[in-house]
């Protein structure tokens, strides 16, 4: 049984997009959320090829049409295949369904995928980063279906840059191979992805707030009116009894 992700539910289907401090922070496309800013790829159809299940095949060749019964499991298998060829996976952007904000579609890179973001320089005199990001377009896409497996919907096999050979004893010895400065990239990156989970929490407990003041308004409202009708009775009922009493 592979892990359980973590997932963060998410209502209010007829949503279309969030903004936070005068930026937007989630976009909502085709009943999908995609989940950064950065340019996507048009999800592909299947090529028709006849579906394999290759979990437990970890050596196999991705292909489009491949299934697996997880992300999770997609995941470990491009994670070992990357592992296998020479390169270091990278988990990249996603999309959330608006039904249920489960993911349902997730992009796997190798880590040396897109640019290394100018920054202005600093007078103190520091050593440069080396360049780890590259340009690589090696990918794969997978989305859940309707029948709840992932499919690879794309796959790039070719990479722009020399791929390391594979160690003898697998991923450890890939790992230890790392440079300082992909290590620190790595913890970037993760320190990144958990800010913005964080700004995603802080924008549903936003709108969380925003419609309980609403309800309380509302209600506040309701009870004035309520208030009013009884007491416009009271007047009717008492002009009705005292020509009765005279």
């Amino acid at each position: 049984m592979w892990p359980n992700t973590t997932q963060v539910l998410f209502s209010g289907r007829h949503l279309r997009y969030v903004c936070c401090s005068a930026y937007v922070i989630r976009i909502i496309v085709d009943d999908e959320e995609l989940s950064m800013s950065k340019d996507e790829d048009v999800l592909e159809s299947s090529n028709g090829k006849d579906a394999v299940t290759s979990e437990g095949n970890l050596d196999a060749e991705p292909f489009v049409g491949m299934e697996f019964e997880t992300e999770e499991a997609a995941k470990v298998f491009y994670d070992a295949y990357a592992t296998q060829v020479g390169f270091i996976m990278r988990v990249d952007a996603f999309r959330r369904s608006m039904r249920d904000g489960k993911v349902v579609w997730r992009r796997l890179v190798c880590n040396k995928e897109g640019f290394r973001k100018m920054r202005a320089k600093r007078t103190e005199n520091r050593k440069p980063r080396a360049i780890t990001r590259e340009g690589c377009k090696a990918m794969i896409v997978v989305k859940k279906d309707k029948s709840g497996k992932w499919v690879v919907t794309r796959f790039i096999k070719e990479h722009n840059h020399p791929l390391v050979g594979t160690p003898a004893n697998g991923r450890r010895s890939m790992l230890l191979s790392q440079t300082p400065d992909e290590k620190d990239l790595k913890i970037r990156e993760l320190t990144a992805e958990l800010q913005r989970e964080r700004k995603r929490s802080a924008t549903y407990q936003e709108q969380l707030d925003m419609v309980l003041r609403e309800m309380e308004q509302h209600s506040n409202h309701l009870s004035r009116n309520i208030d009013g009708i009884v007491q416009s009775v009271k007047e009717i009922e008492s002009k009705r009894v005292a020509p009765s009493n005279g």
